[in-house]
């Protein structure tokens, strides 16, 4: 297969150096997230034969223990400062500039959105015309664009890379501590004082955390035993804030609960990210060793080349599965959520939506190889604008979807700002080399 050959090849070519480990981690991240998103849609018909919205944690509450595996979103960061990490200091050694570096990792980032974009407005657009309901649709636009949400804070800290390295490197740990210490000063006036809009802070302070861990890993700031410890005491921290301090036993936020982990992040991220950290890194020098090997190595490059498309597309995948077996007449939409049966169905379920996520990545994997734009002349205010534009943009797509309200039925504003903040970023990306 040309994918598994393209993949073979880069993977001969991967020098010794490079931290295989750290890919690995990504790769077997996004496969998790993604099977985690597929059995936790539980979308079915009920007893008055209407299409009906649920959710997994809400129908069978013992699941939430399982979000303690399944919430790998602090890997994710934890792989982003080490891998950013690597690439700012490689950028400032060979004297590229911000604007230089910066449009090198955004380019990836933003460039695949554009076709994910423009497909929703004609899913709505379909979905319009063979009489979906609206709720139905914003519904499935908004469960669409759950990844969304990761991207957008992501962008954000990749725009304070430079600072964090300076932080990193001027505190070390004490600044993952400091860090740390605002996120709970924030949780207490987010609890206590009841200022909820003040828990938005932890974007910054949660995910910045976790992100400087992936900085002590490239330091290789921690022994195995000093992982072991920490990955206990994380696990211990973790049962007393959800037993004995008001936080949800969710990882991940569950519908209607007035309490989400994520939503905007708290404390216990930290603790969760600490716990399975320790416990993966542990077992890196293990891990390395396995991954010398030309066939697991392969597959894990094989998954990070589309990295981005399966993330971003790979809910899309069940939404159009979804919608199929909707205009199908509900078919293997019947089965009540939780049951036996229905954990049964979910084999097909789950070979389903990795057809519609293959055909898709098909599709539109090439969007996440964009060609090099040569250079830039641009100045660094223009990505950081853009960026910020973007992710404003991606915000709202993740709070409210696509469609299915507003004038149009489309969320214009969330659309808006998303397409003119990746323009600022991207209008480059595939043009002619030598063209400015």
């Amino acid at each position: 297969m040309a994918a598994w050959s393209r993949a073979a090849e880069l993977a001969s070519r991967t020098p010794p150096s490079r931290n295989r480990y750290v890919d690995f981690l990504r790769a077997m991240s996004m496969l998790v997230v993604i099977v985690g998103h597929w059995l936790a849609a539980a979308p079915y018909f009920d007893a008055t034969a209407t299409l009906t919205t649920s959710h997994i944690l809400t129908v069978v509450p013992w699941t939430a223990w399982l979000t303690w595996i399944v919430q790998v979103m602090p890997i994710f960061f934890m792989v982003g400062g080490y891998a950013n990490g690597i690439s700012w200091r490689a950028a400032r050694r060979d004297g590229r500039s911000y604007a230089a570096w910066l449009e090198s990792r955004l380019r990836r980032l933003v460039w695949p959105i554009l076709p994910l974009l423009v497909a929703w407005v004609a899913i709505i657009a379909i979905e319009y015309t063979r009489g979906v309901r609206p709720e139905l649709i914003s519904y499935g636009s908004q469960v669409a664009f759950i990844p969304i949400w990761f991207l957008a804070v992501y962008i954000g800290i990749v725009l304070l890379v430079p600072m964090m390295e300076a932080a990193w490197a001027r505190f070390g740990m004490n600044a993952f501590w400091a860090l740390t210490a605002a996120a709970i000063v924030i949780d207490i006036m987010y609890f206590a004082v009841g200022l909820r809009w003040l828990g938005f802070a932890n974007y910054l302070f949660v995910w910045g955390a976790i992100f400087l861990l992936g900085y002590a890993w490239l330091d290789d700031r921690f022994s195995e035993r000093i992982l072991i410890i920490g990955a206990a005491g994380g696990f211990i921290v973790l049962l007393l804030l959800v037993h004995i301090a008001p936080y949800p036993v969710s990882m991940i936020g569950v519908p209607g609960d007035p309490i989400s982990t994520t939503t905007p992040p708290k404390v216990t991220l930290i603790a969760l990210a600490i716990t399975q950290g320790g416990l993966l890194l542990a077992v890196q020098a293990h891990a390395r060793r396995w991954l010398a090997g030309r066939r697991m190595w392969t597959a894990t490059v094989a998954i990070n080349g589309n990295i981005m498309t399966l993330f971003i597309w790979h809910l899309t995948a069940t939404t159009l599965v979804a919608l199929v077996a909707y205009l199908a007449g509900g078919f293997g939409l019947r089965l009540e959520p939780g049951s036996s049966e229905w954990w049964w169905a979910r084999f097909p379920w789950l070979a389903a939506n990795a057809i519609a996520l293959v055909l898709l990545v098909l599709a539109f994997g090439r969007f996440e190889r964009p060609r090099p734009t040569g250079g830039t002349q641009a100045l660094a205010l223009r990505y950081v604008l853009g960026a910020l534009v973007t992710v404003i943009g991606l915000a709202l797509l993740a709070a409210h979807g696509v469609g299915g309200y507003g004038r149009f039925g489309l969320n214009v504003w969330g659309l808006a700002l998303a397409f003119v903040g990746i323009g600022l970023v991207a209008s480059k990306i595939g043009a002619p080399r030598g063209v400015a």
